[in-house]
Formats: structure tokens, sequence, C-alpha cells
């Protein structure tokens, strides 16, 4: 039951991003244009996502666990700290650079792949490097 829904959950995240346009980095670059030819159909969307995690919290909230896992799985550090910062950077930049996000970049290995490769590449050369620099400093 749990792929189940997994697998439910991921189709309608990944319709919501097709439909929503998320996934055309123009649309996502003309948002973050907020000084030049600025799109603000995005914000709707930013909204919707922000109502959805606040039911979220609601039925939280009211229940012990989720309906298909033993415990809830939410973040517990409150602090702000040098690696959430830089990480956030990082992301923000990427995205202003590439237009996308990994949801919506790994779409573009279909809608758009001679772009999508690239980020994908970027994506995993990044991923790889923080899981090494990461293993390295635990050492």
């Amino acid at each position: 039951m749990y792929a189940i829904i997994t697998f439910i959950c991921g189709l309608l995240f990944g319709l919501g991003l097709a439909f929503s346009e998320m996934t055309n980095p123009a649309v996502v670059l003309g948002f973050l244009d907020v000084f030049g030819n600025w799109n603000p159909s995005l914000i709707i969307v930013m909204a919707s996502a922000i109502a959805v995690g606040m039911i979220g919290y609601l039925i939280k909230g009211k229940r012990l666990a989720p309906f298909v896992a033993s415990k809830w799985q939410v973040p517990t550090l409150r602090q702000i700290d040098s690696k959430l910062i830089i990480g956030s950077a990082l992301f923000g930049i990427g995205w202003g650079i590439s237009g996308y996000c990994p949801g919506p970049g790994l779409t573009a290995l279909v809608n758009n792949p001679s772009e999508g490769i690239y980020f994908v590449i970027a994506l995993i050369v990044g991923s790889a490097a923080h899981h090494f620099q990461t293993r390295a400093v635990k050492m």
C-alpha cells in the first residue's frame, strides 16, 4: 500500500509541475525576474503548495501516525547554520541560472533533453561532491 500511495503522490506532483508550467524554465525564470519582465503566475502555484502543506500539518496535529507509515517524518532541526544558508544559496543560484530545480529538471530529460542532460549531470556531480565532502568531514 505504501508503494502505491507513494506512486500516486509522485504522479500527482509531476502532473502539478507540468500543469503549472514549473517544468518550463522560461516561465520559472520569468517569475524570478522581479525587476525585468516579471511573470507573477507562479504565485498561485506557491500559494497552492503552502495551502497543501498547511493541510498536511493540520492532519499531523490530529493523527498519531500517517495513514500508511508508522511515524511522521518531520524535520526536527530548528537552527539556522552555515550549511543551511550555503545550501539554500547554491540551490537558488542554480535555479536562477538554469530555471530548473531537481523535480522539473528530471522532466527536462524528456521535455528538453539537450538542456536537461546538462542539468542532470550537474545535479549528480553536485550531489556526489556533497556526499564525499560530508563523508570526509565525518572521518
